[in-house]
């Protein structure tokens, strides 16, 4: 590519400097033209109006019949009368128009005689309120030779260059493809088990060292999905694996000896707990898996507010019931429409309930209200629980995350609930927020999109 580039500037260098010398010496041989003319102006300008056509011709031939003498030169009035005329003129005879039929700049032509291509100017001059046509003319011969000459030496010079061109080509290309085939061989000693490597950034501040930084930036985002991927499976692993012994050991147990049938039924009814669990895990995993895939699809619709909250307070109110709290709903008295996925809205108060039941000890209470405001409705969860410490509040979200107790107990769970109910939160376009007090509980909430087109056709 190098050799291709030098090669074609070198070309083009010869061909524009060719054209550049053929153009100068044209603009040249048109300005000596030019000062002809300009001498014929001055001669004539100094010859008396009481001066004959005669008489004039006898001044210019007596000046230029030895000084010009063979020279390309000759002079006719707008009358037709020729004022003079060179040897060589007369003999080529070339036309010549009147003065009012030659053009401002003068007319260029050229014409063979013998050996030599002489060029001449034709040009309309006024002297003395008198036009004049002078034609003078120069023979190309050293223009031919200077021009021959310096053709010759392009084409000496053309291959030398292009040679060289080839030979900077190589090294410039050598030295500019090596930082890039050392960042090609340090990216292939890059695996999955050393995505702590990263490649060698230059001082030159160009753009090899820009793409290094980009590629290292690169490997930075991998680095961290791929520790991502490997903590979520190790977790997920060992998440999977406890219920799944416990199923397991509690089937051995029962087939160990003959039991009764109070006895089996006591089995399988603790086997039908654990495999809720695991089910509900695995439900998690793959919802989390797909949401990091993409491929979790959420579509929004409008629901009422009322409906979604009674819903809730009729499937929390036996669990509730059972974990000795008092649960108090709240439903807006105006018939209010969010924007909303049903589904994954209900998971996500299900689960902050379930959390809400979890940590608030027996006698304490759980509040599900809602809070209808102009554009938006926010949703509260509260409990008067344990509480969170500050200290764990900022990664209660991550997964698998489950703090443990003052006294080191951490209570059943696998961390994804909180997680998840983040991301659905997310994909509604809002955040989950917590206030938490040690002692005194915890407070969720989010907020929805309010539909007020559809409320007021519904």
């Amino acid at each position: 590519m190098y050799f291709a580039m030098f090669a074609s500037a070198a070309a083009l260098l010869c061909v524009v400097s060719l054209w550049m010398l053929r153009r100068s010496v044209d603009e040249t041989e048109y300005h000596d033209l030019q000062e002809r003319v300009d001498d014929i102006r001055s001669v004539l300008d100094h010859e008396g109006p009481e001066r004959s056509i005669q008489q004039i011709r006898d001044d210019f031939t007596s000046i230029y019949r030895f000084k010009d003498d063979g020279k390309y030169l000759q002079i006719l009035d707008r009358d037709g009368n020729w004022i003079y005329r060179s040897k060589r003129m007369e003999e080529e005879n070339p036309e010549l128009s009147q003065p009012d039929r030659l053009p401002k700049l003068g007319k260029i032509a050229e014409f063979q005689q013998g050996i030599h291509l002489v060029r001449t100017l034709a040009y309309p001059i006024s002297v003395r309120s008198r036009l004049y046509s002078v034609q003078t003319g120069i023979a190309l011969d050293k223009s031919i030779v200077l021009l021959t000459h310096f053709r010759t030496n392009l084409l000496f010079l053309t291959p030398i260059v292009i040679l060289l061109a080839a030979t900077g080509g190589h090294l410039m290309s050598r030295n500019a493809l090596q930082p890039v085939a050392t960042l090609a061989a340090e990216a292939r000693r890059i695996n999955d088990r050393n995505l702590d490597i990263r490649l060698p950034v230059s001082n030159a501040g160009d753009e090899i060292s820009d793409l290094s930084r980009t590629l290292n930036q690169m490997l930075e985002r991998i680095d961290r999905s791929f520790a991502s991927v490997k903590a979520f499976t190790g977790n997920a692993s060992h998440e999977l694996r406890t219920p799944i012994a416990l199923m397991r050991t509690e089937i051995e147990v029962a087939l160990h000896r003959p039991r009764t049938a109070e006895e089996y039924r006591a089995t399988l009814l603790q086997l039908q707990d654990d495999t809720v669990r695991a089910t509900d895990l695995v439900e998690n995993l793959l919802t989390l898996a797909r949401a990091d895939a993409g491929t979790e699809p959420i579509t929004l619709a409008p629901i009422r507010l009322h409906s979604l909250i009674c819903e809730m307070e009729i499937l929390w109110k036996s669990p509730m019931l059972q974990a000795m709290l008092d649960f108090a709903v709240e439903t807006p008295s105006d018939d209010v429409l969010v924007l909303c996925e049903e589904k994954n809205i209900r998971r996500l108060l299900s689960i902050l309930l379930e959390n809400a039941s979890k940590y608030t000890m027996p006698g304490g209470s759980v509040r599900l209200w809602a809070e209808v405001r102009t554009e938006h409705v926010a949703l509260f969860v509260a409990d008067t629980g344990i509480g969170i410490d500050p200290a764990h509040i900022s990664r209660i979200f991550d997964r698998f995350y489950r703090a443990a107790s003052d006294h080191g107990f951490i209570r059943p769970g696998s961390g994804l609930g909180l997680s998840l109910a983040k991301w659905i939160a997310e994909r509604h376009g809002t955040q989950l927020s917590v206030k938490s007090a040690m002692g005194q509980g915890s407070c969720f909430s989010f907020s929805l999109e309010r539909v007020h087109a559809l409320a007021a056709r519904c």
